[in-house]
């Protein structure tokens, strides 16, 4: 028997192709398996046959991924997807709303294939749609005025369904796939799992019952490749259906006119795609000037609030929380944008990875933390290195010693452990300042088992 690759796993197929390549047919081999009650995989032999699917793989696979671009550019985070939905009414009372959108970093419109153009216009942004006529959307929807919404009724055997089939058939043609899906009852939610399997993205539309048929299909769509979107009207409904089961949904559709809403839900999105990181007290055993040396300044696109900045140090698997520039002094305003990081050496905490100050550059993604552990993705505007005294922090945390070097300069911050801001001016021994410590080594960036000194 030829084993199939599950999400995550390497090919092991006699397609000899990637693991996406090996996705594309094994997705389609577990759907029909699926229906049929089968607990194993069949043979990979009778895919063959299937619409030419292996003779195609290559130039599928090579257009579908640049449709399926899975965060924004930089992202670090486990991002979740916002999308808007504006595929009713007049085009002037879409504009509106689509303009917030954008306005709101939503990630993709979804529209009818009579305003494709009209909301290509607007911005640069993904657009999803039915196929009518020579429409060219990115993200082809199936399932409106079909079986999915309602308008035609579920076939008694799901193998004899029209959408089910059209998906199929439009992913093997290289198609990046939605699948839509009001849940009326039961049998909707059965539906809506058969179309999750050979989808790229599965959107669903509650009715009476929300929350319960969404932990159905996270929990038997959980090893599938494919990302599920539940549609929302307000912040609450987006909080609690991107906590469902802890995992949650991988995004929302937007459905509201509201502008203060939309907004409210785009933010309660960004929250929830950052993960909390656990932060550790450690106490300074020396502050020592050392002379002069190179600084990092990292100005970002984002305004930083106090008790929030970058981790830094000398250490990958030790770095100090270095608050911004948040806070007035007698002598220079306000500066939130920006963070004083550190020496050019030095490690920053981007996402899960760790890269140096000094490689840092306009554009890249950097990430910012408070004194809670709480995460965002922000974007360097500016990066400025220049010649400053830089003055040695040493602590310890958890019977490790840690260092980083600093501008010695009134508002470069360390974080005390309730959130309060403290001047290396003002450092000394004993105090208590914010950390992140892992008990591992870094290789290039990346965590990984094995033993790495640095001192």
């Amino acid at each position: 028997m030829v084993g199939h690759a599950q999400p995550g796993e390497p090919c092991r197929c006699e397609t000899k192709g990637t693991e996406r390549e090996c996705r594309e047919v094994c997705k389609t081999q577990r759907r029909r398996d699926s229906l049929a009650g089968l607990d194993t995989f069949k043979s990979l032999c009778a895919i063959n046959v299937l619409d030419g699917l292996v003779d195609q793989l290559e130039d599928r696979c090579l257009c579908k991924a640049e449709a399926l671009g899975s965060s924004p550019s930089g992202s670090m985070m486990n991002a979740k997807i916002t999308w808007i939905k504006a595929d009713t009414g007049n085009w002037d009372a879409q504009k509106d709303r689509i303009t917030t959108s954008l306005e709101s970093g939503v990630e993709c419109v979804l529209t009818s294939p009579d305003h494709i153009e009209n909301v290509r216009e607007l911005g640069d942004i993904m657009v999803a749609s039915p196929l009518e006529g020579d429409a060219a959307p990115d993200i082809v929807v199936v399932g409106i005025n079909g079986e999915g919404d309602g308008t035609n009724p579920l076939p008694s055997e799901l193998t004899g369904s029209m959408d089910i089939i059209t998906a199929e058939q439009l992913s093997s043609e290289g198609k990046v796939v939605a699948g839509y899906v009001v849940i009326h009852n039961k049998e909707y939610e059965r539906f809506a799992t058969e179309m999750g399997r050979v989808c790229d993205y599965l959107i669903t539309v509650g009715t009476d019952w929300k929350v319960i048929p969404l932990e159905n299909l996270i929990a038997s769509l959980f090893d599938e490749d494919v990302k599920i979107i539940t549609g929302v009207q307000d912040s609450g409904e987006a909080k609690l259906a991107l906590e469902t089961l802890e995992h949650g949904a991988d995004g929302v559709l937007i459905d509201t006119d509201d502008p203060s809403e939309l907004k409210r839900i785009t933010a309660t999105v960004e929250r929830a795609g950052a993960e909390t990181l656990s932060l550790q007290v450690a106490t300074v055993t020396a502050v020592e000037p050392k002379g002069m040396g190179d600084r990092v300044c990292v100005d970002t696109c984002s305004l930083m609030a106090v008790g929030e900045g970058m981790l830094v140090g000398s250490q990958s698997n030790g770095l100090f929380l270095i608050q911004s520039e948040a806070e007035d002094s007698p002598y220079v305003a306000s500066r939130p944008f920006r963070v004083n990081a550190g020496a050019v050496h030095a490690y920053v905490r981007v996402g899960e990875k760790t890269r140096y100050l000094s490689e840092l550059g306009a554009g890249d993604a950097v990430t910012t933390v408070d004194a809670n552990g709480e995460q965002k993705d922000a974007i360097v505007g500016r990066v400025k290195i220049e010649k400053r005294p830089l003055t040695l922090v040493v602590a310890e945390v958890e019977g490790n010693v840690i260092k980083t070097l600093l501008q010695n300069a009134e508002t470069i911050k360390l974080v005390g452990p309730r959130g309060v801001p403290i001047s290396i001016a003002n450092l000394k021994v004993g105090d208590e300042v914010l950390v992140r410590f892992e008990d591992s080594a870094r290789h290039f960036g990346m965590k990984i088992d094995e033993t790495i000194i640095e001192k």
